[in-house]
């Protein structure tokens, strides 16, 4: 019995370990992991894509139609401005909404996602959009990652925290 309790706790210790550390406010997508793709698509298909398009496409006017005062969904695509922004940044903004980041109204349709979807399948969805962008959007999307962690690490150091 104690044999199967540690071989249990060794397992759950592996899989937290190879969970992103939200807790540690760190956010990598996983776009080459099959697991996380697929299960992002999953969610992907039944929570976003009703706005955001099965194909990632968005909806036609997006850039400068409104309607109710809101703007339309963006693309996920490489045509849209996802890629422009951190994995950090696109988690929050998915967990939290607009508003929570900006500190001001932004009238929006997005959903909050804080208490529909774990952080996990939060992280898989967006795993699934990054993975189907082309190698040459996600190289600058990794770019914007990286610089983003360097300019972390320089506030954090600065900070002393």
């Amino acid at each position: 019995m104690r044999n199967i309790a540690l071989t249990f706790l060794s397992l759950a210790f592996a899989l937290a370990a190879a969970m992103p550390s939200i807790a540690d406010d760190i956010v990598e997508l996983r776009p080459d992991d099959p697991v996380y793709v697929k299960l992002g698509q999953k969610i992907y298909m039944d929570q976003c894509a009703s706005c955001h398009g099965v194909n990632l496409e968005g909806q036609v006017g997006w850039r400068d139609t409104k309607v109710d005062g809101m703007r339309l969904a963006p693309p996920h695509d490489k045509s849209g401005h996802t890629w422009h922004h951190s994995d950090e940044l696109l988690y929050k903004l998915t967990k939290y909404g607009f508003e929570a980041m900006i500190g001001s109204e932004y009238k929006v349709s997005m959903p909050i996602y804080d208490g529909l979807l774990k952080d996990e399948d939060i992280i898989a969805a967006l795993s699934y959009i990054k993975s189907t962008w082309p190698d040459d959007v996600r190289q600058i999307h990794d770019k914007i990652n990286a610089d983003y962690k360097l300019n972390n690490a320089m506030e954090n150091s600065k900070s002393g925290s």
